[in-house]
């Protein structure tokens, strides 16, 4: 039977799966100790359990479980990874390039170490929201010291070409950090393989708890090195300083494990009742897909609909379906989607833009209801504009 309102905004966010949930919740009351307590056993058993759950993320993205350093969140590791570069190599140079369709906390990060004195060069993308390579070649100088571009656009949901970026970012000897938050658990990552220097993800994008975050960095070929941007008792080798949310990180832990044993399974079905969606959606006239369809996550479809307003649509879906027409992070903005804007989609268009995210959790009947209540809405937000 279907259960409304359908959810249909998982690049926002995830529910907690109950597997994560259920290993969580003992770190909530009997097994409460702080894991920087190592004079008892109570402690012992917390740096345990935070020592388990660090072999669990890095084995997802193939790290070394020292190279994680955990954290509130995506931002806080996209906030550490930036200025803490930033901070750590002023002596070799100040510019740092990234994209101007990168998440809010990367482009914001940007903007703040800018005022610091750093060199920014936000580049453009391609119509199908696609880095230039040729471009971020030239961009280049001896003074670089950073590359900055998502592995996943959120609301597009195009995968970057990551292991070319960073071979070119290797012959010119600059690290190369992604905000990989969208990547992690959905498609395969693989630092070694990617050759990426500093990494961040979320746990609540997967399936695990708010509020935890991880930031891989590399320790060899080349050691990154970062300036912590949170001072106090030296926790996670000095380099995020702050009382570890054990709970948190234990649930992040199962969530990555849970991602290794059933990611794959989980993307072929969640893919095929994304297209069936989208092949519907597209039978309406008028319609387009933004972003580039080869090289996307399989759960993402970020769609135009000509002549109609994503707010009004929308509302009108709200009480039944949960969709969205860009990144949480910007949803109270009027403007239009600023990713879909650098990708030249004019005004008009971008404002008419829907995000659906689907789910380990979404059904076909979920779809199915999807496709009938949009083609409608859709249907009758056009006629009121024609008999204006």
């Amino acid at each position: 039977m279907l259960k409304l309102p359908v959810y249909l905004d998982y690049n926002a966010t995830t529910p907690c799966d109950p597997r994560v949930l259920d290993i969580m919740l003992p770190y909530f009351t009997e097994k409460f100790g702080n894991a920087a307590s190592r004079n008892h056993f109570f402690g012992w058993q917390a740096e345990e359990a935070v020592k388990w759950a660090r072999e669990q993320v890095a084995a997802l993205i193939h790290a070394l479980p020292e190279e994680i350093v955990f954290t509130s969140g995506a931002t806080e590791a996209d906030n550490l990874a930036i200025k803490g570069v930033f901070e750590m190599y002023a002596a070799k140079g100040n510019h740092i390039i990234t994209v101007a369709t990168e998440h809010k906390a990367v482009l914001d990060t940007c903007k703040h170490v800018e005022k610091l004195g750093a060199d920014v060069s936000f580049l453009g993308v391609k119509q199908d929201g696609l880095l230039d390579l040729e471009e971020l070649q030239s961009a280049i100088r001896p003074e670089t010291i950073l590359i900055a571009v998502m592995y996943a656009n959120n609301e597009i949901g195009v995968l970057q070409p990551i292991q070319e970026i960073s071979r070119i970012a290797k012959k010119h000897g600059i690290l190369f950090f992604s905000d990989a938050t969208q990547a992690v658990g959905k498609v395969p990552v693989d630092v070694i393989r990617d050759g990426i220097d500093l990494m961040a993800f979320s746990a609540h994008k997967i399936y695990g708890p708010k509020g935890t975050g991880a930031l891989y960095v590399r320790r060899k070929n080349p050691r990154v090195r970062l300036s912590a941007q949170m001072d106090g008792g030296g926790h996670e080798d000095g380099r995020r300083s702050g009382t570890l949310n054990v709970p948190g990180i234990v649930g992040f832990g199962r969530a990555c494990e849970i991602c290794m044993n059933e990611m794959e399974g989980d993307n072929l079905r969640i893919k095929a009742l994304r297209n069936k969606l989208e092949v519907a959606l597209l039978n309406i006239e008028e319609t387009q897909v933004n972003g580039n369809t080869g090289s996307r996550l399989p759960q993402v479809s970020n769609i135009s609909f000509k002549y109609v307003d994503d707010n009004r649509l929308m509302m009108g879906l709200s009480k039944e379906i949960a969709v969205s027409s860009g990144s949480a992070c910007t949803s109270a903005s009027p403007e239009p989607s600023y990713v879909l804007k650098a990708m030249g989609i004019e005004d008009g268009l971008a404002h008419s833009s829907l995000r659906f995210g689907l789910g380990k959790y979404t059904s076909e009947e979920e779809i199915n209801f999807t496709i009938e209540q949009v083609t409608g809405m859709v249907k009758r937000l056009r006629e009121e504009i024609n008999n204006v």
